[in-house]
């Protein structure tokens, strides 16, 4: 509960710097004309170098430019770039009691659950770790796990964060489920997985081990920590890429552009498309990789090409 309760105030302690320095920045932006935004075509790109220039210029923390960044560029990412894969969801199934179930909650730390039907095919609704501390007083109470799920809500891979987080917020709902477009359960977003792309990984334990630094996801597509040694990631994309010059692929791609990407950016590399899902302006966190078709040599039959 204090770990918790500590996340909670480390992530409101980094939205009120937020709010604190947002008079700033807005006085920092009436130097510039928003007339020039509204007929320029690539006005997010400009906001972005203006806040930069402040960042620069001590006008703002890193921090919160950072955060207001990552805010602009949530727009631009879709709910398939940070779900939860199927595969990885912690889920219980509909006739399973509770003393089945009981250590794979304590286990995981999560909070709420997908119920799923016997054939693991539909989300029948979620359950809240809260609705079960009834049966430490009573453990003989019959139970029936149909009684106590809260609805669920069931998004397309599709969607943007942008639109999901202001959805979360008015339903107050804190999970939904991602379905592909013949509706078949692909994965699970959270409130929290949303947030983060704005104000910065929040730690907690029960996340991307230490150990564990690819994570596979539907449709060709993997989660990546920049800090992967390269050598790990040949061996997992059975790759040949020099890991005598780079020690990691986040070093890889800095390479490459020539400079520390943004989030947001993608970079075509050699048959592979990375996208900076986390990054600060120190460095790169957190790719996105999607493998495209490969020669032998492992080269792309297009020619390397930086968007």
């Amino acid at each position: 509960m204090n770990l918790v309760f500590m996340r909670i105030i480390r992530f409101l302690n980094r939205l009120l710097r937020l709010f604190l320095v947002a008079g700033r920045v807005m006085r920092f932006l009436r130097s510039f004309s928003i007339r020039a935004l509204q007929t320029t075509e690539n006005a997010k790109q400009v906001l972005i170098n203006q806040l930069h220039e402040a960042e620069k210029n001590n006008v703002i923390e890193p921090d919160t430019f950072a955060m207001i960044e990552g805010a602009l560029v949530v727009s631009d990412m879709q709910v398939r770039d940070i779900m939860i894969p199927r595969s990885d969801i912690v889920f219980i199934e509909e006739d399973a009691q509770p003393k089945e179930f009981l250590p794979k909650i304590i286990e995981s730390g999560h909070s709420r659950f997908p119920v799923f039907d016997e054939e693991h095919e539909s989300v029948l609704g979620i359950l809240l770790a809260k609705d079960l501390l009834s049966l430490a007083l009573d453990v003989s109470q019959d139970f029936l796990i149909r009684e106590i799920i809260r609805p669920v809500a069931f998004i397309p891979e599709s969607k943007r964060l942008n639109v999901l987080l202001r959805e979360f917020r008015s339903r107050r709902n804190h999970l939904a489920v991602v379905v592909d477009e013949y509706s078949n359960i692909s994965g699970l977003v959270t409130i929290e997985d949303v947030i983060e792309q704005i104000v910065g990984e929040i730690d907690d334990e029960h996340d991307f081990t230490e150990e564990d630094n690819i994570r596979r996801h539907r449709n060709n597509r993997f989660t990546v920590k920049a800090r992967t040694v390269l050598d790990e990631f040949n061996t997992y994309f059975e790759t040949q890429w020099d890991s005598d010059r780079f020690d990691t692929i986040g070093g890889l791609i800095i390479s490459q552009l020539g400079r520390l990407p943004r989030q947001g950016e993608e970079i075509d590399y050699r048959g592979f498309n990375f996208r900076v899902l986390r990054a600060d302006r120190r460095r790169i966190r957190l790719l996105r990789v999607m493998p495209a078709s490969m020669d032998k040599d492992g080269l792309s039959k297009s020619e390397e090409s930086i968007s």
